[in-house]
């Protein structure tokens, strides 16, 4: 177990994609995760930003750890702002191909900025 007293997270995910994703092809859900999250881990790296995991339609990330930012908060809100323009710019490009109604998608983000505990469970 490891403990971080400066670090901050972020959880996104997709406001609407319950209701979008159910009618849609499989096909369709995973070319707009894909396309979506994947430009979220260009960014993450190019501001060394961890990521934790995706769950389904929302995305995970850490900074401040495994190694100390002291500017781990202003470096998360500056990822979450790009991902907020990368998210908004992708869905109007994807309407063509996955309907129109997808530019009416939206990014939740929330932010926490304090200590953490982490470890790997092993089950």
């Amino acid at each position: 177990i490891f403990f971080f007293s400066l670090a901050c997270r972020m959880f996104a995910d997709i406001a609407g994609f319950t209701q979008w994703s159910s009618e849609r092809d499989p096909s369709h859900v995973f070319t707009l995760l894909q396309t979506v999250y994947g430009a979220f881990d260009r960014v993450a790296k190019k501001r060394t930003v961890f990521k934790v995991e995706t769950i389904g339609d929302c995305y995970v990330a850490v900074t401040g750890l495994p190694d100390p930012q002291p500017d781990h908060a202003m470096r998360m809100v500056k990822f979450a702002n790009e991902c907020r323009l990368q998210f908004s710019d992708l869905v109007h490009k994807l309407k063509e191909y996955l309907g129109e109604d997808t530019a009416k998608l939206a990014m939740r983000f929330g932010l926490h900025s304090g200590p953490v505990t982490a470890g790997v469970l092993r089950g």
